[in-house]
């Protein structure tokens, strides 16, 4: 696609605008979207608060599957917020297309973007790290993630963390830049051919949507199972 971003730079560092004002959006829909769910609790669920403990018991499975329960406390709520975001990261491009005459686009998902979602892998890997030290202490780390079984496994261990980065960030970010260039072809095939092309159009326009919303919800739910599967490896003791 020969489409622009806005850009801005602080100091000698330049900033993507759009991808920077989509971020935000995103934050900020995710926020409203909680505390307009969560307004008015009753003990009798109904509505919107059904709604959102569906969300709730959801993220809950998927901490309960990679990790022992005890841990439900620790990550839940780290696993509920990135799977919101995500999702809604994933699937907010769908909504609109703003591109202006000179080919900059105003409106994209965020996750279009490899340092997004780049940015989102690596803070994940990171927290693994991090709750591995927590829980073993350093040397302890060190030996349970990169020494055993065996020792002679180290190099292979630490190719492992980052191929492990990459396939996280890659696999979100192909998956929904690939729609996203699809629909975008879809609306120029309309605007080059005209009217002549709404009946085909518009039809591959909704499908592809459909299914885009599908993938978009399904790469959620597998990069946050991901970064779940990836905590359980840093935190479960290795025995020999």
């Amino acid at each position: 696609m020969d489409e622009r971003s806005l850009t801005f730079h602080i100091g000698p560092v330049w900033f993507d605008g759009t991808v920077c004002m989509m971020v935000l959006l995103t934050c900020l829909i995710v926020f409203f979207l909680v505390y307009f769910f969560t307004r008015n609790l009753k003990m009798k669920p109904t509505g919107k608060q059904n709604a959102i403990e569906w969300v709730i018991d959801f993220s809950r499975g998927i901490v309960t599957d990679n990790l022992p329960r005890k841990e439900l406390s620790n990550f839940h709520l780290l696993e509920f917020t990135l799977f919101l975001f995500v999702f809604i990261a994933n699937n907010i491009g769908l909504m609109t297309k703003i591109v202006l005459p000179d080919e900059t686009t105003l409106w994209k998902s965020p996750t279009a973007d490899p340092f997004v979602t780049l940015t989102l892998a690596f803070m994940m890997i990171l927290l693994t790290h991090l709750f591995g030290v927590k829980r073993f202490g350093l040397k302890g780390y060190f030996v349970n993630s990169f020494l055993k079984p065996y020792s002679f496994m180290l190099p292979m261990k630490i190719i492992e963390e980052f191929t492990n980065l990459l396939t996280l960030a890659l696999r979100l970010y192909g998956n929904i830049f690939a729609g996203e260039v699809l629909l975008t072809l879809i609306a120029k095939m309309m605007t080059s051919l005209g009217w002549l092309s709404l009946p085909l159009a518009i039809p591959l326009e909704m499908i592809w949507i459909a299914f885009s919303l599908f993938i978009g919800s399904i790469q959620a739910f597998v990069f946050v199972t991901l970064s779940m599967v990836y905590m359980s490896h840093k935190l479960s003791l290795i025995h020999i």
